[in-house]
């Protein structure tokens, strides 16, 4: 190495101490972003597809702490004659705009056309839900699992702001990394061949 070299190489080491903790934090954030998108395509796209359950964000507290607002509710369809006082189901209410609700079965009994109608009550309400809901058809979805804040999650990631940002965001964060890669690499120097102290050049 030529002394004219080592100031270059000295820049280049202090430029990459600077930069490495960046680049490293912002490896971490693309990957982490990166296996979460998986992870939620997968849960919410190919798993119901292949794995029969559905999934929903709940709305509201009324089912707390058990399952809290932001949380996505994953159910499983089940034979309605399975189903019995504590579980808890996901249905459309049969009132007002027919929303679907997730509730817990506090009472059951069987209509005269011999179908399932079921009482329901969220954990978090003071009275149980003012009305009897028929279970029609031959299944119901029963609450199998509750997927903390992925709800929220979505939700903040459909905001335009943050969409924009992402979609923005990553090629740039993408383009700075390349950037910092070039810029901490050391431009080559030609092989000279050398012979008594002096350079010779060939034509």
């Amino acid at each position: 190495m030529t002394s004219a070299q080592e100031p270059a190489r000295a820049a280049a080491r202090k430029t990459e101490s600077r930069t490495g903790p960046v680049r490293r934090i912002l490896k971490g954030f693309a990957t982490a972003f990166f296996v979460l998108a998986v992870a939620v395509f997968l849960l919410l796209a190919i798993g119901p597809r292949f794995m029969g359950y559905q999934t929903s964000t709940m709305l509201t507290g009324s089912m707390s702490p058990l399952i809290n607002p932001g949380d996505v509710v994953v159910t499983i369809p089940v034979p309605v004659d399975d189903v019995k006082v504590g579980d808890i189901i996901t249905y459309h209410i049969p009132v007002e705009d027919h929303r679907v609700e997730t509730h817990r079965i506090i009472d059951m009994d069987t209509t005269s056309e011999g179908k399932v109608a079921v009482q329901t009550k969220g954990d978090a309400n003071n009275g149980r839900d003012p009305w009897i809901a028929t279970l029609d058809g031959h299944t119901v979805d029963r609450h199998a699992a509750t997927v903390p804040y992925l709800g929220t999650v979505i939700r903040t990631l459909r905001q335009p702001l943050v969409m924009n940002t992402l979609m923005y965001g990553a090629p740039a964060v993408l383009v700075i990394g390349m950037l910092f890669s070039i810029w901490r690499k050391d431009p080559e120097t030609p092989v000279e061949a050398t012979r008594g102290g002096r350079t010779e050049a060939h034509a």
